[in-house]
């Protein structure tokens, strides 16, 4: 039986869907909060398609609810993937007790639940975030974290201690993802490419952060729940009990944020009007994920084109729009 909190989300719904379609023997247990940091009609649709195709539920359940968590353990589980968090790393700058919340007491609340249960592997989303201004790219996994600059980063950080930390004191099989700009149908709203999209169509101008000195690791969220699905399939392989790991899980190809803004102007046809602005407090120059690890032990090999990643997002778009 496989826990997948955060089952409304982006990636949770991606995951679910991937898993079902590829047959699983494993009965799925889905748990969501269903907050408002965006629209929750997105989640409530995606939940929607999961119950039509798959008869799975998502229940309404806060990580932050100790009691309920350990009603949720009372099942036979023996796999974790704990998606559930408060994402966006402005929103930490504007709210940061909601990140202290959801993503550490929270965080908590899971990993001494698969401690007190002895879940079999424990699967945890972290972030490209905790590398912050890392000066060497393209980033490896044992990269210091010298520069962290946004609050959820610290949050993400701090996950990684504590599942190492309770991986060597209980023995426990963990396993941290780092992902990397994830993108694609039924993404979230306050991602850059969706909100670039929503821009475009509507002929409202866009903010371009550094003047559009930026780049990012954009991953389609195809390839990043090929990863998850892997690892999960194929367990903790090898490692010694009670040994945490953590991968990045990226595409490994960084691409110039006015080359994304282009992308998207190609897809929908139209133009963007462009207003170069500053760098946004908490945000990074750049991201690049070296995903040989991964690939080394899962067999990781990410595909999505970049181009073919954003027509998927535009003609998703523009069905669950209406435009």
């Amino acid at each position: 039986m496989i826990l997948i909190t955060g089952a409304a989300g982006f990636i949770g719904y991606h995951l679910i869907h991937a898993l079902m379609e590829s047959g699983t023997s494993e009965e799925i247990i889905a748990i969501d909060n269903f907050n408002s940091y965006y629209n929750p009609a997105l989640k409530r649709a995606r939940c929607s398609i999961l119950e039509e195709k798959y008869g799975i539920r998502v229940a309404d359940i806060d990580i932050c609810d100790n009691e309920k968590i350990k009603d949720v353990f009372r099942n036979s589980i023996n796999i974790v993937v704990h998606l559930a968090a408060q994402a966006g790393v402005r929103y930490s700058i504007e709210n940061p007790r909601q990140y202290i919340s959801s993503n550490i007491d929270g965080f908590t609340n899971i990993i001494e639940a698969v401690r007190q249960k002895g879940i079999e592997h424990f699967i945890y989303a972290s972030s490209s975030s905790i590398y912050g201004n890392e000066s060497e790219v393209p980033f490896r996994e044992d990269s210091p974290f010298h520069n962290v600059e946004s609050l959820y980063a610290v949050t993400k950080v701090t996950n990684e201690m504590m599942a190492d930390v309770y991986s060597r004191l209980y023995s426990l099989n963990v396993t941290g993802l780092r992902f990397f700009t994830v993108y694609g149908s039924w993404g979230r709203p306050d991602m850059a490419y969706y909100s670039f999209a929503e821009a475009i169509r509507k002929q409202r101008p866009i903010q371009v952060f550094n003047n559009g000195n930026l780049e990012r690791d954009f991953t389609h969220v195809s390839d990043i729940v090929s990863g998850i699905k892997k690892i999960v399939e194929q367990g903790p392989g090898n490692r010694q009990e009670g040994r945490s790991a953590v991968y990045n899980i990226g595409r490994g190809n960084p691409v110039r944020l006015m080359e994304f803004i282009s992308t998207i102007e190609d897809a929908l046809g139209m133009k963007a009007e462009k207003i170069l602005v500053p760098m946004q407090p908490g945000d990074v120059n750049s991201t690049w994920a070296d995903v040989s690890a991964i690939r080394r032990d899962y067999g990781y090999e990410p595909v999505m084109d970049l181009k073919d990643g954003i027509r998927e997002f535009i003609e998703w778009y523009r069905g669950y729009h209406e435009v």
